[in-house]
């Protein structure tokens, strides 16, 4: 299934896109696409309805964040070798783990925001992974069968707030419009290898970044795992799992965002999106 919320912000319905791409309300159904209808027994709820039944919506409504009311938003920081050696940074040994504040979620073309006083606003295409069921001490035989499924996301960042202030690396991740997602979340059942998938990402129509999920240093089961083991996991938290080559401060020279440039974004199999950089 792909699984969206649509509507204006803070409005948003639930709804899901069916095979001839027909968005679908699923407000009938379910209050929210938010905690436990992530759940392998809320996805298979939803999967059970004839969707043909369902009410179809009209036009091209803006879509939202595919997830509402996430616990967490996690992401992994230098999760792929060949971006690792762009920023001239070691390997690290084990994932290096960071929070985006929550209220960094946005709708997958919402506008972005450039923070007041930034001067190195940067982008990366990621895979996100949407936690599904309560994850504490999981194995990596068994991290994937706690994931309901997967999403694009673009880890927004202010480079000079990340790493030429002084602290940690969520002031310069956390800004209000930092964490598109979507369009939609992807359940896990329609993707065969979450670790063999295309990514991509366009500035003003200009290829930046071209990689695969394949260059991941620690895939997905051993993040979820390792996760599990700091933090309690909860059905709706958000995992963004890195990016690969071609972030503005990785070019010669630096490149980094202004106002009126136009971010476009995707990866195979999971939908695509599009940001217009404005003034905050």
């Amino acid at each position: 299934m792909k699984l969206v919320r649509y509507g204006a912000i803070g409005h948003e319905k639930p709804g899901l896109i069916d095979k001839d791409g027909q968005l679908r309300d699923l407000s009938g159904q379910i209050a929210d696409l938010a905690g436990d209808a992530f759940s392998p027994a809320g996805l298979a709820k939803l999967a059970a309805l004839d969707v043909a039944g369902l009410p179809a919506v009209p036009g091209h409504p803006r879509l939202g964040s595919p997830v509402g009311g996430a616990p967490k938003f996690i992401a992994i920081g230098l999760n792929y070798a060949d971006h690792a050696a762009e920023a001239n940074m070691p390997i690290p040994a084990e994932p290096i783990v960071f929070m985006k504040a929550n209220n960094s979620l946005c709708g997958p073309n919402d506008d972005v925001e450039q923070p007041r006083g930034s001067t190195k606003l940067d982008w990366e295409v990621e895979l996100a992974v949407i936690i599904g069921s309560r994850a504490k001490y999981v194995s990596e035989a068994d991290a994937l069968n706690y994931v309901a499924g997967y999403a694009v996301c673009n880890d927004v960042s202010e480079r000079n707030f990340q790493l030429e202030r002084v602290g940690q690396w969520t002031k310069g991740k956390s800004h209000d419009t930092f964490g598109p997602l979507g369009p939609w979340v992807v359940t896990k059942d329609e993707i065969a290898d979450v670790h063999k998938l295309g990514m991509w990402l366009d500035v003003n129509g200009k290829r930046c970044q071209t990689g695969s999920t394949a260059t991941m240093i620690f895939n997905v089961p051993k993040i979820v795992s390792y996760l599990s083991e700091l933090m309690t996991l909860m059905p709706g938290d958000i995992i963004t799992t890195g990016t690969p080559p071609g972030v503005g401060m990785g070019k010669k020279p630096p490149q980094f965002l202004n106002v009126g440039d136009v971010v476009t974004l995707g990866i195979e199999g999971l939908g695509e999106q599009k940001q217009t950089i404005v003034a905050a």
